[in-house]
């Protein structure tokens, strides 16, 4: 019997009922509740049983009862109204269409990309779509939507894993078990990418030894959004190589390279495919959702080069339209392949044909003091292919800085040029619609949102209906629990006559804490167990009790991520604690959602600084609840010391064991003395006032801040713009600009050796300058064969770390004066550094090249200081 091979047979729905299939095959019904409801109406029973998924709704229910509905004018004109307001969501101006087009020669008021490419591993859009693994796939889901609901001419790219990643079952041991049930895309909201003659689209790469690899193209409608979606599994493929999109990060090295370079490469050439079918426009900026899509930036290498370009003037014209988003904040979770299984694609039959392979190797080469150049590091290349690179929070921003300073030699750590925007989520995906009904009923126009004074408007909700919306999300969740506690014991082996207690467990009125995520070792799942009897002494307060709900997947490869998950799951079978804390497996968005809606208080214990961001506390505090957590991601950006609780943290001690008991017995102190009392600390009317008012407090203070549109406006504005504007202008006149800066990047590397600053002196302050004066600096800089309108001389200020950098420094561009010798290789420089701070400080003078289309002053990774540099060691003091 297990030979047995699936097929999918689709409705054939009345001419009536047309318009039902027009919804089911626009994801925008994940988000739109009103579209849901139309399907539930169909047959709520069936609508439960199959995970309030429109495709396999259609697929479950009788002609019977559709001939029923076609005949139903009620019904009819409930679907017309939903269609209708389907095309107006698809059709109709929005944010983005509200800026002028502009020219594309206008660079005063440079028009918007006309289109983005947007490429990642994986996207988490829908529970009926498992493409995900976690926060980056949820969080590429979200962009996609707020790109949508923005109006924003978005293209994503992905690819089709025809097993997801998996699902999670426990052994009755409490040890993660991994099933990987197959997807029949037929059976999926998306529509497969045919030619003129209705052949399928066919992506084709050629691996080592000219084996040829080629995928079909599915197409996913989120909402505005086309997601591309690359497939292998198909019969002109040989048996091997239709497994390349079989698992979301599964198999060894060479597997991911495959499919590393489908992405890639592949996503280039479908972008161009479906643009050319449907008149799509093409995109001017290309952004990397990680380095998984790295590939990417050569295949538009080849592209520039095909134009007539060399290999140097075809960077320069793919860097300037790229950005590259890291989500990574440790070494460990950036993909790095064998340099000699790289060098292997790229030296006969190359994947991408026409480039140097030398070239190719040296965009991944770690060819600096801490790497290794036996490998090819992905999100090093990404990050030599962008002209943009940003991190997914403040604080991800600065860790990353110094992850990657290597690749700027040099320069201290906070001028390396990578910058960062804060990531949200889509609020209309995890806001509970009882809450939205809420926020709707204060604040009828949901643009409000967009500005805090719409947010403070919550605040005239009253207390009794806001307690009363969080009990019912509350038992919602508890409700859940249950289902899946059952269902999971019986996959353990339990019977039925054993689970009598699973009816008992949790309670709608107990205080309820959220703990979800994957589970690598530093997000800590198990350090709530590191003092045992004072967990279980809060869990059974007969008084004030604590119930914790659990979810997490630990990697199929991760032995010690597993050894954490049945460390908490025997903890949670212990009769004595099992009705107050749970564990749930399978965490999927059903799950995630039913969780930020239902907790009270969501936990967050990462090691600091290695939380890139984490989204999951946004989409509890929208939800009503508040979070208890490191400062960490974002976390550490928007806590105001009222909005949630910090878990101090004990960063500087060095021993690991040690850290987790200091930081254990902090949040066992927060538990017992803030968290619990001020939720129990209620009125006559049974309502907690100091809780509730910091609930309100949360969603003013981070309501705007936490949504994704918040988050694709940043990158529109801040990113895309600006890569599309750098774009154009080195396409201009013929890629005219490309040579030229090209040209110029040669020129003055060869150079830069002969630039030196040979003469500093300060001035203007006593030997105890106060705050408010001004220090005077004179530099005398040797240029070489450079003009002085190709560098920029800067002073520095600043606080001196103990490794001598300048910490946060302010910077003055120095001006020249004049020559100082008299064949010109000599110019003076002056300018002055207000002083501002008290405190010890140094100060240094820096000489970079300076170009209109440089992004950055830094981004050549070329500096020169003094030496030894100046100012750094004796300093100045201000009193």
């Amino acid at each position: 019997m297990k030979a047995i091979r699936t097929f999918t047979v689709r409705t054939v729905l009345p001419d009536e009922l047309a318009p039902l299939g027009r919804l089911a095959a626009n994801l925008r019904w994940a988000w739109h509740a009103p579209t849901r409801d139309v399907f539930a109406a169909i047959d709520p029973d069936i609508w439960d049983a199959v995970g309030h998924d429109p495709s396999r709704m259609l697929g479950e229910v009788t002609s019977e009862r559709l001939a029923e509905l076609a005949a139903d004018p009620t019904f009819r004109e409930w679907l017309d109204r939903a269609a209708a307001d389907l095309d107006d969501y698809l059709h109709g101006p929005r944010w983005y269409q509200q800026f002028p087009e502009g020219a594309r020669d206008d660079t005063t008021n440079p028009a918007l990309p006309s289109a983005i490419a947007y490429f990642s591993a994986e996207y988490g859009l829908t529970e009926a779509l498992p493409q995900y693994s976690g926060g980056l796939g949820i969080l590429a889901g979200d962009h996609l939507k707020s790109a949508s609901d923005l109006g924003v001419p978005l293209i994503g790219v992905g690819l089709l894993y025809r097993h997801g990643y998996f699902s999670q079952t426990l052994s009755p041991e409490g040890w993660q078990l991994e099933h990987y049930p197959e997807i029949d895309p037929r059976g999926l909201p998306m529509t497969q990418l045919r030619d003129g003659t209705d052949e399928p689209v066919r992506i084709a790469l050629t691996l080592p030894g000219a084996v040829p690899l080629t995928a079909h193209v599915w197409v996913v409608r989120v909402g505005r959004i086309p997601l591309l979606l690359l497939d292998a599994c198909h019969q002109e493929n040989a048996p091997e190589l239709r497994g390349v999109t079989d698992r979301l990060y599964g198999g060894g090295s060479e597997h991911r390279l495959r499919q590393e370079l489908l992405l890639g490469v592949g996503g280039v050439r479908a972008v161009r495919a479906y643009c050319e079918l449907t008149d799509h426009p093409e995109p001017e900026v290309f952004h990397m959702n990680e380095g998984h899509a790295g590939f990417l930036g050569l295949e538009r290498v080849r592209e520039y080069m095909k134009r007539g370009l060399g290999f140097d003037q075809a960077l320069e014209a793919t860097r300037a339209g790229t950005v590259f988003t890291t989500h990574t904040p440790v070494p460990a979770g950036i993909d790095r392949f064998p340099r000699e299984l790289v060098e292997r694609h790229f030296t006969r039959d190359p994947v991408v044909a026409g480039l140097p392979t030398d070239r190719v190797l040296g965009l991944g080469s770690e060819d600096y003091p801490e790497g290794d150049p036996s490998v090819f590091n992905m999100a090093v290349m990404g990050m030599r292919l962008a002209q943009r690179v940003n991190g997914v929070s403040s604080l991800h921003g600065a860790v990353s800085r110094g992850m990657f300073q290597g690749l700027w030699p040099g320069f201290d750590t906070s001028v390396v040029p990578i910058s960062s925007v804060t990531n949200g989520v889509h609020a209309r995906t995890w806001v509970a619609e009882e809450a939205q009904d809420l926020a709707q009923r204060i604040v009828p126009d949901s643009a409000e949102f967009t500005r805090p004074e719409g947010w403070r408007k919550i605040t005239g909700a009253s207390d009794t209906e806001l307690w009363e919306m969080r009990r019912t999300l509350r038992g919602r969740l508890i409700v859940d629990a249950r289902a899946r506690l059952r269902e999971s014991w019986r996959q353990r082996g339990a019977s039925e006559a054993e689970l009598g207690w699973v009816d008992d467990v949790l309670d709608p009125d107990v205080l309820t804490v959220g703990f979800a995520r994957r589970v690598p070792s530093y997000k800590r799942l198990t350090l709530m167990l590191r003092d045992r009897a004072r967990l279980k002494a809060m869990l059974t307060d007969p008084e004030r009790p604590l119930q914790i709900v659990i979810a997490g997947k630990a990697h199929p490869a991760d032995e010690g991520g597993k050894r954490l998950i049945q460390e908490i799951v025997r903890f949670t079978d212990d009769p004595e604690v099992r009705h107050r804390i749970v564990f749930l497996p399978d965490y999927d968005m059903a799950l995630a959602r039913s969780l930020v809606q239902g907790c009270d208080v969501w936990l967050n214990n990462p090691l600091r600084p290695l939380e890139a961001c984490g989204t999951s506390g946004m989409k509890s505090a929208l939800n009503g609840g508040l979070n208890l957590s490191v400062r960490d991601g974002w976390w550490a950006e928007w806590f105001d010391g009222s909005n949630g609780w910090a878990i101090p943290t004990a960063e500087s001690v060095s021993d690991s064991d040690r850290r987790d008991e200091l930081e254990a017995a902090a949040l066992y102190d927060l538990f017992e003395e803030q968290v619990i009392p001020q939720f129990y600390d209620q009125d006559d009317d049974g309502l907690p006032k100091r809780w509730l008012e910091m609930v309100k407090h949360t969603l003013v203070s981070l309501g705007p801040k936490v949504l994704a549109t918040r988050m694709v406006r940043d990158y529109v504005t801040g990113l895309y713009h600006s890569a599309a504007q750098s774009s154009r202008l080195l396409a201009r006149d013929g890629m005219a600009g490309a040579c030229a800066l090209a040209s110029w990047k040669q020129r003055v590397r060869a150079a830069w050796p002969e630039v030196r600053v040979q003469h500093v002196e300060v001035g203007g302050v006593e030997a105890a300058p106060q705050v408010g004066a001004e220090l005077e600096v004179r530099a005398t800089v040797a240029l070489g064969s450079l003009d002085p309108d190709e560098v920029r001389v800067q002073a520095a200020i600043g606080r001196v770390s103990p490794t001598e950098e300048l910490l946060d420094p302010e910077l003055i561009d120095l001006s020249a004066t004049g020559a100082a010798g008299e064949d010109g290789t000599l110019v003076r420089y002056a300018g002055s550094i207000p002083l501002e701070r008290a405190g010890a400080c140094g100060y240094t003078v820096r000489v970079l090249p300076t170009h209109p289309l440089l992004a950055n002053p830094a981004e050549m990774g070329l500096v020169t200081l003094p030496a030894p540099p100046i100012g750094m060691g004796d300093g100045v003091v201000l009193r």
